[in-house]
């Protein structure tokens, strides 16, 4: 009992003294002076609002903004692209006044074509054909007269576009007029690669079939590569 009256008096003392205090923070009053308010908040607009693009640029002054003292980028070379007549027998006005600014600017390039397979080559390429080329012998000169495009650094002699298959007929191939260009070949001989040799066998089958394959190709060296003048073209 003793112990028990001593523990209930120092509860009693403890909680008379946290009461005052428990007390001044509850009656703490929260209203606000309007005089300590600052004006700012009060009236946001008069907060002047300052934009960047509000700045004004000074006239004696040298400096500018990035966006005004960047320089533009430099243009790419022109090139410019010529199409041929579809008629070999008619030469258009623009082929005409720039078909001797390409004949002053060699080397050329030309894409020919040799049994349908299309070849981009210049004076002294070696063209080495995937077959071999019939009815040839070392030492024969070509004359490849078949080209969709002859051209060289900033001019382009191209053909008409192709002519796309429908279901009436097969499409077509508009070349060149050949009258044009010159552009000659020597047949320098044929190659051939190594013995090949290929074991085909069937499922459930012990026979093995041997084949055997070795394929020659035939090599050409470009000797010549010109475009002619609009008199020769006319008077051809």
């Amino acid at each position: 009992m003793i112990c028990r009256r001593a523990f209930l008096e120092a509860r009693s003392a403890l909680s008379s003294s946290l009461r005052p205090q428990l007390r001044a923070i509850t009656t703490v009053s929260h209203t606000t002076d309007p005089s300590s308010i600052p004006e700012t908040l009060i009236n946001p607009g008069s907060i002047s609002k300052k934009s960047p693009k509000s700045a004004a640029i000074d006239p004696q002054s040298n400096s500018l903004p990035m966006a005004i003292t960047q320089q533009p980028s430099p243009l790419p070379a022109t090139h410019i692209s010529i199409e041929a007549p579809a008629t070999p027998s008619a030469l258009t006005k623009s082929v005409k006044e720039l078909l001797p600014l390409l004949r002053a600017q060699p080397p050329w390039y030309i894409t020919t074509h040799i049994h349908g397979r299309p070849y981009l080559i210049t004076a002294g390429d070696t063209i080495r054909l995937p077959f071999r080329m019939p009815d040839v012998q070392p030492g024969d000169i070509l004359r490849l007269n078949r080209a969709t495009h002859i051209g060289s650094r900033d001019f382009t002699l191209r053909a008409p576009a192709p002519i796309k298959g429908t279901r009436d007929g097969p499409g077509k191939t508009l070349y060149l007029d050949e009258r044009l260009f010159t552009c000659r070949a020597t047949v320098l001989g044929t190659e051939s690669e190594p013995m090949r040799i290929k074991e085909k066998t069937k499922r459930r089958q012990r026979h093995i079939r041997t084949v055997k394959s070795k394929h020659r190709f035939t090599v050409l060296r470009v000797m010549e590569v010109d475009v002619k003048d609009v008199g020769e073209v006319e008077g051809a």
